[in-house]
């Protein structure tokens, strides 16, 4: 699946360097008499604290491959890389009809991928799960995080030819959820999960893709959270 996990906190910071910038301190050498060549006195320089035993959690990250953004989406969203594959979502876009279909694509005949809103939404339904479509003119602080499992957005994205970047633009979908109580950004056309933080950060991250042209989103909740309608904040 060209998929890796990764420690919740390992995409914070990278590139920086410098003790200062790490937040560590150049160990100091006592002066005091009596005391050896690179000790510490212990009135001066505490010791610090033992480090934390408790493990970051990974982040399950699916690469881009082919055109199959909406199966890394679906993947990444459930944290799990045998939620779908591409047999699933090829045999569901056999079996709905092209009438029903809302912008149906030749390509994913073929098995390449490319696959449209409605397969993802019964490919979710398959699971227990609905596609919640979010209307625009809507504010995202009317959403109810705590009951919605993951995002699903779908923006335009530049196409590419190995390393170069063509002057066109296609659909493509990314999937944003939280792990550990930090939102990330799982896009699946990025090297690695990139955190995006807080609800209020996510609310700011939805906000400025949903001004862009030809942006949608989805909210990935259980059916029983869409049956009683609770992904809506009750004061919204």
């Amino acid at each position: 699946m060209g998929s890796a996990p990764y420690p919740a906190g390992e995409w914070k910071g990278k590139g920086r360097g410098g003790l200062q910038e790490l937040g560590c301190m150049p160990w100091k050498v006592s002066k005091q008499k009596g005391l050896g060549a690179g000790v510490s006195s212990s009135s001066s320089s505490p010791q610090a604290p033992p480090p934390s035993s408790q493990t970051p959690p990974s982040i399950y990250h699916e690469k881009q491959r082919r055109e199959l953004c909406a199966l890394h989406a679906l993947n990444n969203v459930f944290q799990d890389g045998t939620a779908f594959t591409r047999d699933t979502l090829q045999e569901i876009y056999q079996r709905l009809s092209p009438s029903t279909l809302m912008t149906p694509h030749k390509k994913s005949m073929l098995g390449n991928g490319n696959y449209d809103v409605n397969v993802i939404m019964a490919a979710l339904q398959t699971r227990g799960f609905e596609a919640v479509w979010w209307d625009k003119r809507r504010d995202v602080g009317s959403i109810e995080l705590s009951n919605v499992t993951g995002f699903i957005l779908n923006v335009p994205s530049n196409l590419r030819w190995g390393p170069f970047r063509l002057p066109l633009k296609r659909q493509h979908w990314i999937g944003v959820r939280e792990v550990a109580g930090t939102y990330y950004n799982l896009d699946s056309k990025l090297r690695g999960p990139q955190s995006i933080g807080c609800p209020e950060e996510l609310r700011k991250f939805l906000r400025q893709q949903l001004r862009g042209k030809n942006c949608e989103l989805l909210l990935v909740v259980s059916d029983e959270v869409e049956a009683q309608q609770t992904w809506r904040r009750r004061d919204s």
